[in-house]
């Protein structure tokens, strides 16, 4: 048999990925492209950079005879899409062409169509760069090409990468190929596709236009500030009302509310954050747009547990990103457990798809029943490490192969501020111990010092608790697992008071849960600063700046590094602080 290679691309126009998997199923690599490339969320760019393909193709294809290409979305656009192509719409001058009829959705015509547009000609180049690169690296490697449906390549992420032998799946969208919804059941192996949920209505889109509304920029992905944000309000019974007149459940189903529709929506625009004022000045709405969100996903994700009777769960799409309202689904749904994949938005479609490819060669050979590593991406550069030793003119840069861990729980319980660089880079949004900022999470001021002097960013957005996955139940009530920090809980009272930099205004804390058998130097680390401090958690948030992606390369780090207000560098074994810091 031809050795075989299974090369996932998400090319969505917004969080592009790409994904390789062996012939064995096992995940080689996983990433967004906009680590590789440092900008934000990727928007227009393809996954299979020219430049990089070489190197990865290299370090995880080498002896390739044959490649499959699996792309996260349908070939064959659907008619609306293909009509207004056809007419010209989705070019730059059709989307300023007035008189067009306003279509039923929460967003503007020109954006939705400006979304078709580019997401039209990403599709148009799937694999382009790669046939290129495959012709000069490997010219006798035989090359399949193949395209999923969207949904489908989402529940493949979710399914796959989960511990269940069976579970139900929902992917909640924006949009795909057929609505902004999809439901399935994963037994043995299998993937079965519930009857077909159609229509223009969708929970992202409208979210995407409450992030609008209250000031910020959804196509930059600021969705997460209107989380955070929403805890400092309270329910607006008026805003309440206009939304619920906007979207309805029936079933599996979203319907618009045909006679409210539009007339909501323009009585929403009165509670637009004004030019000037604070973003505290739409908590409210921020707070009830949360509230409802939450609302319509516990009528779904109830609807779907009863009607398959499954009492596990498995989410995906963008609106899985929503940790806030994952943490409520095991207390408001017939659900018990709830998995949601490391990368859950449109960059987890490129692992998704290539799952599809290779179960579409391989049968009915169901995958291991282990939850997914997220640590899939890129290592940082050791020739790169060796040069910031030799030249790191002023820093005090130490090899310390046996002891990092522990010296770096001191320096964290004396209130240093330390980014922490080791292995492979995370796939998915998060940053889970391999491309960490850490401090003491007792110290009161410490997450308004970290947003002042290192993230740069709002000060009412949290940071997050890892903890050591046996004191949990300690520290949360009705304490779930959660490796990815994929959901939120509530702080118990008393553990609260001990660990102020991590609990949000209203109790909760996005946390991660720490093993040995996940990340064992991370745990260690853990370990280490509970030995020290008597307490069992870290506060961990990513580490880049607001507005730029996590660190991809040596160089990125010491940026940040040298352009912030952090103490210490840790990359591998090597300690590097500033001066003054040991």
């Amino acid at each position: 048999m031809a050795k075989t290679f299974y090369i996932g691309l998400g090319v969505t126009y917004h969080d592009p990925a790409m994904a390789i998997v062996d012939q064995d199923g096992r995940v080689l690599f996983a990433e967004a492209t906009e680590r590789y490339l440092q900008y934000k969320r990727a928007l227009n760019c393809e996954p299979d950079n020219l430049y990089r393909l070489p190197e990865l193709l290299a370090t995880y294809c080498s002896g390739a005879q044959r490649l499959v290409v699996a792309s996260n979305w349908l070939a064959r656009r659907p008619l609306y899409e293909r009509l207004v192509s056809r007419l010209g719409v989705l070019s730059a001058r059709g989307l300023l062409r007035p008189g067009i009829k306003r279509l039923r959705s929460p967003l503007a015509n020109y954006q939705l169509h400006h979304m078709m547009a580019a997401n039209r000609s990403a599709i148009g180049r799937t694999g382009l760069n790669l046939a290129r690169m495959v012709k000069e690296v490997a010219p006798d490697c035989r090359v399949e090409y193949r395209d999923y449906d969207h949904h489908a390549a989402h529940a493949a992420s979710a399914v796959y990468a989960s511990p269940f032998e069976a579970c139900a799946c929902a992917v909640v969208d924006s949009y795909g190929e057929r609505g902004s919804l999809a439901f399935f059941t994963y037994r043995d192996g299998h993937l079965q596709r519930l009857p077909k949920v159609r229509g223009l209505a969708s929970l992202g889109l409208l979210y995407m236009k409450l992030t609008e509304l209250c000031g910020f920029d959804w196509l930059k992905g600021e969705e997460w500030k209107v989380m955070g944000l929403a805890p400092y309000g309270a329910l607006d019974e008026e805003v309440l009302a206009l939304l619920r007149s906007v979207l309805r459940v029936s079933g599996l189903e979203l319907d618009y509310v045909d006679a409210t529709l539009f007339d909501a929506l323009n009585a929403l625009e009165a509670h637009r954050r004004l030019p000037g004022e604070p973003a505290e000045a739409v908590a409210d709405l921020a707070f009830t747009g949360q509230y409802f969100f939450t609302e319509i996903m516990m009528q779904l994700l109830g609807n779907l547990a009863r009607s398959t009777g499954m009492e596990r769960l498995a989410l995906a799409g963008g609106c899985a990103l929503n940790s806030s309202c994952n943490g409520q689904i095991a207390q408001s749904t017939p659900f018990r457990e709830v998995y949601v994949p490391p990368a859950p938005a449109d960059d987890g479609t490129a692992l998704g798809a290539a799952w599809l490819a290779w179960r579409e060669d391989h049968g009915e050979i169901p995958p291991g029943r282990e939850s997914l590593s997220p640590y899939l991406g890129s290592e940082l550069s050791e020739e790169a490490l060796r040069r910031l030793a030799r030249f790191g003119s002023g820093l005090d840069c130490r090899h310390l192969p046996e002891t990092v861990c522990e010296e770096t729980a001191r320096l964290l319980a004396q209130g240093r501020l330390v980014a922490w660089v080791q292995g492979r880079a995370e796939f998915g949004p998060r940053a889970l111990g391999n491309r960490s900022i850490l401090a003491d999470p007792r110290e009161p001021g410490m997450k308004d010092r970290i947003n002042a002097l290192v993230k740069f960013r709002e000060e009412y957005r949290p940071f997050a608790p890892s903890i050591l996955h046996e004191h949990g139940p300690e520290y949360f009530e009705h304490y779930q697992e959660s490796p990815y920090m994929e959901r939120t809980l509530r702080f118990r009272d008393e553990a609260a008071r001990r660990v102020p930099a991590v609990v949000h205004v209203d109790g909760t804390g996005r946390l991660q849960s720490v093993t040995q058998a996940r990340n064992p130097r991370f745990h260690r680390l853990t370990e280490a600063f509970y030995h020290e401090s008597g307490v069992p958690l870290l506060l961990n948030t990513s580490f880049n700046v607001m507005g730029k992606p996590i660190v991809h390369s040596v160089e990125d780090a010491v940026s940040v590094f040298m352009t912030s207000g952090l103490d210490v560098l840790v990359i591998g074994d090597h300690l590097i602080a500033k001066p003054g810091v040991l």
